[in-house]
């Protein structure tokens, strides 16, 4: 990385400008690195838990379907189904700049009690174990997917920190430091010519 900076004492303060910028965005992206980290370790619990009920739930669900073909066959679950469309909306979040999914409104379809239905009575709780289960799944999902999102966003940001913190800033410092060192010497420089210019002048006569 090379520096592109004017010369002379103009440099040295374009480098203290930036030397200042870089300090409060390191500082800035600190707090923003800590605030990702806390809502990513809640995201986190919280997809642990919705995976865990998704399970629970699909497992439940799978134990009425097996019931219900036993009962009833295949017939019986293909007249089970019904033919609506849940509806899903994903609603979501900001946490400092960076959105993810925070919850859903899942709208599943009524279940309609005048269609006459396979004599069976796995059926029923067949159907409503299944209702549970998509709903876990979906929770599930947006919890996962946010997790994800803020995990990424968390990395990103360290490794912006990094690279701030192991190439630019060092780069500033030691650059600035050459630039005041090369000032002082030509200030020094100036100095002793100046010395010797006027030590080198006749004096004058005195009375």
């Amino acid at each position: 990385m090379r520096l592109r900076i004017p010369p002379g004492r103009a440099g040295r303060m374009w480098l203290r400008r930036r030397l200042t910028a870089v300090r409060h965005g390191l500082d800035v992206l600190d707090r923003k690195l800590r605030i990702l980290r806390r809502e990513q370790d809640r995201l986190s619990q919280i997809s642990a838990r919705t995976e865990a009920d998704w399970i629970s739930a699909c497992r439940t669900a799978d134990e009425w379907l097996l019931r219900v073909t036993r009962l009833g066959g295949q017939r019986a679950v293909r007249l089970g189904a019904g033919e609506h469309r849940t509806e899903v909306h994903v609603h979501w979040a900001d946490a400092v700049g960076t959105s993810y999914p925070a919850r859903l409104t899942c709208l599943l379809p009524e279940l309609d009690t005048a269609v006459s239905l396979p004599i069976t009575t796995a059926l029923v709780p067949a159907r409503y174990a299944y209702r549970v289960a998509l709903r876990a799944g979906l929770e599930h999902a947006i919890a996962a997917e946010a997790a994800r999102i803020v995990a990424a966003e968390a990395g990103l940001t360290n490794r912006r920190i990094r690279a701030l913190q192991d190439r630019v800033l060092p780069l500033l410092e030691e650059t600035l430091a050459a630039v005041e060192l090369s000032l002082d010497e030509m200030e020094r420089a100036d100095i002793d010519r100046a010395r010797r210019i006027f030590g080198s002048r006749p004096q004058s006569p005195r009375g």
